[in-house]
This record gives C-alpha cells, sequence and structure tokens, in this order.
C-alpha cells in the first residue's frame, strides 16, 4: 500500500475508466486517502461516473510520471456512505468543501476498492503487482 501512496503522491492527476453501458469513459481525478486500511477516492452523486460505477462497480485508474513509469490499480468498487468517511474526505482535501456543501447539494461518494491489485510498469520492461 506505502509503494501506491507514495506513487499517487506524487503523480497527483491520475484517470479512472469506468462502462458507460459498453463504451468506455474516462476522466481525471484528484483525490484519495488512506482510510481504515484502505485505498479510497471519491466521485460525486451528481456526476455520470457515480451512476456508471453504480451500474458496473469494475474501475481502473492510472497515471503516470515523467520517468516512464506508471501504475494501474484494477478493483471493484464500494461506496462508503457513512458520514464519518465524508468528513475524512473533507479533512483530507478541504477545497472540496467549495464544491460539496449544501448551497450547491452536491453529495461526495468516497469508495474503496476490493479485490484490487496495483500494477507497476516501466518503459523498460518493468513489471511488479502488488494486491490492495
Amino acid at each position: 500500500m506505502e509503494e501506491v501512496l507514495k506513487f499517487l503522491q506524487a503523480n497527483p492527476v491520475f484517470y479512472a475508466a469506468t462502462l458507460d453501458g459498453d463504451k468506455p469513459r474516462v476522466r481525471p481525478l484528484g483525490f484519495f486517502m488512506q482510510h481504515e486500511n484502505r485505498l479510497y477516492f471519491t466521485v460525486g452523486k451528481q456526476k455520470e461516473s457515480y451512476r456508471q460505477l453504480r451500474a458496473n462497480p469494475n474501475i481502473e485508474i492510472s497515471t503516470a510520471n515523467t520517468k516512464k513509469q506508471w501504475i494501474r490499480i484494477s478493483g471493484k468498487v464500494v461506496f462508503d456512505d457513512r458520514p464519518e468517511t465524508a468528513l475524512k474526505v473533507l479533512e483530507t482535501m478541504p477545497s472540496l468543501k467549495n464544491i460539496y456543501n449544501e448551497q450547491t447539494g452536491y453529495v461526495l461518494a468516497p469508495f474503496y476498492l476490493i479485490d484490487a491489485t496495483a500494477e507497476f510498469a516501466d518503459m523498460n520492461g518493468g513489471f511488479k503487482k502488488v494486491d490492495l
């Protein structure tokens, strides 16, 4: 887990792939946290990505660095609707309070992954797979 966290911290914009019916959809994300020994991400309940993940919880998340190394995280989404988890998200990234609040009506949908793996690879053929 530590290696995954370090890579995401060093490369804070990453991309999440979902399915919209039979079509792939990819979008940038910028939030993650370690909470209760799990790797968490979040989307907004008002977003298409939330509806897509409700319909099909399979996701892949990927990012790369300037050294031609990348990570691909795969798993199944489990939404965590506990208020304390949403509070932890807002503590971790306070700027999200500007988007997710009573005035906007937008609600966070924090999630973690089950059956998850992370693959580290590079352009020189390096490869390493770890279970999360």
